[in-house]
């Protein structure tokens, strides 16, 4: 069996427990298994165009509905009714709906001709048109077993939605249609549940799923926590900062934030608490830091895929732009930590309990090894399609090397088929919440409330652009809460997207505000799934810690405008700008981090006034030109300065407390 604290890769709902295909019964299991074989082949002879099928070239539209219906039929397995509460009835109904799913699909991939030629989106037979509800329905149960009810919900609720658009107000307003016009626009248009969401995941996900899973099962999450702990586990609170780089790495490769937490949490939380950490500190550290990890570089989630087909740009380009971003906010945690053990005296583990750094990269350098292929053949050979399956590769053989000249962590027969079902079950699980999201983005698209909505936002906004990016925020943030992050982003990538654009900020900088903006409401009450999942494992109160999470990522409420607003920061513009104010950037998140802990480097505590000046003096570095960055170092000298004088101050009134304790008729006289 995989590894049972492998999750998904994407962006989980909610902290729950997923079933795994071990789970099902051995016949079950190994129909999942070869259906989810012939869908990886089917991708693999797409992107290699190797034509091991005969020769047979098959229409994208076939080749879309072909892996949907395949996933769909393994998540209603992986994904099963209560078989406590249906019994029997549960496994017969399970098998049923995997089926009909894979009927429904064989229909339209056979008939993936005619479709495209006869229009079938608009008129379509009768027979079509049944099959399209039925799939429709298939779509939405598949969703509500791996998205949640709430997900269901709002998906469910714009499923509907061009029924009734002509009875909607401004912007609102659409045509509308009937039922049978409706199903055959989600089910045979090729904006919804074929759209985008699901031409990604067969044209790019797949294999970075299949790459994580890799590094999943040959132990790379455990290489990655010992790899941070040989770095950082000796320094002045080195637990925080183990947590805060192991989920980083975790984070970068499964694109998840539940997933991080469940795996990292339950070694970094209880270490933060051995030396001192307060069980909510610790909780709170683990929550920023696993939410971070699905923003982080090299792979960071199935979102980041979708924005580089919105943006139809490389995925590289999303992945070198999100690099800074991701650094900043990874440093704003690490000096807040820092920060905080300084303050309270808190020291790291001991040596002789921490692993030897040049032991861990000789027993994991094949880890090492498979990322720099990634991202060697992403950037500089520009092959992202086929660049995961051949990391996947080098992976597996050096890995097969490692085992045999080590003599530990063999690559055996069965930890491949390991590897397979935890690729598919990953797999299944974003097809089964894309596809639902389809329906979201096919809605917008055929009623034209997307385009309507940035019209008037736009308007709204004027030419205050800040306006507009606050407005943006807070619509972000409320979507988060009730969505899946790919699902916020979709959402808001066509009703804010070109919105941004058209107020002239920078695509790929205003898509990533977006994200950012929609990733808050894990670490935000009274959501805040990622604090409420650490506050688990550290035993102490989910609310608290939402709080005190949002507190240590605040950089994280500020960065997406400094970066919507300075593209710098997402690389683009001149070296000499980029270096500026990235440097900049970087003395900001400093002073902030030290405002919000009251600890300086080089100074020491902090009082309140000084606080106050350092914080300022922050916001003032992340304003462009070089006039605000002289204002900053001025208000860094006076937070200095203050700080000084009231120490001395209080000094003074120390020792006079002190010489009056000690001798009370002489301090009166």
């Amino acid at each position: 069996m995989s590894d049972p604290q492998s999750l998904p890769m994407s962006d989980i709902p909610a902290p729950r427990a997923l079933p795994t295909i071990g789970m099902c019964h051995p016949p079950t299991r190994t129909v999942v298994l070869i259906l989810g074989l012939v869908a990886l082949l089917l991708n693999v002879d797409r992107l290699f165009n190797t034509q091991m099928f005969i020769g047979y070239v098959m229409l994208d539209t076939s080749y879309f509905y072909l892996l949907t219906g395949i996933f769909l039929a393994v998540a209603f397995q992986v994904y099963p009714l209560s078989w406590d509460r249906f019994g029997v009835g549960g496994r017969i109904a399970d098998a049923l709906l995997s089926v009909l799913a894979l009927a429904c699909a064989g229909y339209f991939a056979w008939n993936g001709e005619r479709i495209l030629m006869e229009g079938w989106d608009l008129v379509a037979p009768v027979q079509a048109q049944v099959i399209a509800g039925l799939f429709c329905v298939l779509v939405l149960e598949a969703l509500r077993r791996t998205g949640g009810l709430v997900l269901l919900g709002i998906c469910g609720f714009f499923f509907l939605f061009p029924m009734f658009a002509e009875q909607m107000p401004g912007f609102l307003w659409g045509p509308s249609t009937d039922l049978p016009g409706l199903v055959m626009m989600h089910a045979l248009g090729s904006e919804s549940i074929i759209g985008v969401p699901m031409r990604v995941v067969a044209g790019l996900l797949i294999g970075f799923l299949l790459f994580g899973s890799a590094l999943v099962v040959t132990g790379g999450g455990a290489f990655f926590m010992a790899f941070a702990e040989a770095l950082l586990g000796r320094t002045r609170g080195g637990p925080s900062k183990v947590a805060i780089l192991s989920s980083g790495f975790f984070g970068s490769l499964s694109g998840s934030v539940i997933s991080n937490i469940v795996t990292t949490g339950q070694m970094t939380i209880p270490t933060m608490k051995k030396v001192g950490y307060p069980a909510r500190y610790a909780a709170a550290i683990e929550a920023c830091a696993s939410t971070g990890g699905a923003l982080m570089p090299p792979v960071m989630g199935a979102v980041a895929f979708i924005m580089a087909e919105n943006l139809n740009v490389p995925y590289s380009t999303v992945m070198i732009a999100a690099i800074v971003p991701a650094a900043l906010f990874y440093l704003a945690l690490l000096l807040q930590t820092d920060c905080y053990a300084a303050r309270r005296s808190l020291k790291g583990q001991r040596p002789e309990d921490l692993p030897k750094l040049g032991a861990t990269v000789k027993g994991g350098w094949h880890f090492l090894l498979a990322l720099v292929v990634l991202v060697y053949l992403i950037v500089a050979r520009g092959i992202e399609a086929q660049a995961p399956f051949w990391a996947t590769l080098v992976l597996l053989i050096t890995s097969a090397v490692n085992g045999w000249v080590s003599g530990k962590n063999k690559l055996t027969f069965s930890r491949l088929v390991d590897l397979l079902e935890d690729a598919i079950r990953n797999i299944a699980n974003i097809v089964g919440i894309l596809a639902g999201v389809g329906l979201i983005v096919g809605a917008l698209s055929y009623t034209g409330v997307g385009g309507a909505f940035s019209r008037e936002l736009l308007q709204f906004a004027g030419d205050n652009v800040f306006l507009l990016l606050l407005f943006g925020a807070l619509t972000s943030f409320v979507l988060g809460m009730g969505m899946t992050v790919s699902a916020c982003y979709i959402f808001l990538a066509i009703v804010l997207g070109p919105a941004m654009s058209g107020a002239g900020l920078n695509p790929i900088a205003g898509h990533l505000f977006i994200l950012y903006w929609g990733m808050l409401s894990y670490i935000t009450p009274p959501v805040a799934l990622a604090a409420f999942a650490a506050a688990v494992i550290a035993k102490t109160d989910g609310m608290r810690t939402g709080v005190l999470a949002m507190r240590l990522g605040a950089v994280n409420f500020v960065l997406p405008f400094i970066f919507a607003l300075n593209p710098t920061l997402v690389l683009q513009g001149t070296p000499m700008a980029i270096l500026h104010d990235v440097g900049s950037a970087v003395f900001a998140v400093w002073f902030m981090a030290a405002a919000s802990e009251g600890w300086l480097h080089f100074v020491g505590r902090l009082t309140a006034p000084a606080r106050v000046l350092l914080g300022v003096a922050a916001v003032t570095l992340v304003i462009p030109g070089y006039l605000s960055d002289g204002m900053g170092l001025a208000l860094l000298a006076a937070a200095v300065l203050v700080n000084r004088l009231q120490a001395a101050a209080d000094d003074r009134h120390a020792a006079t407390a002190a010489a009056t304790a000690k001798d009370p008729e002489g301090a009166a006289q």
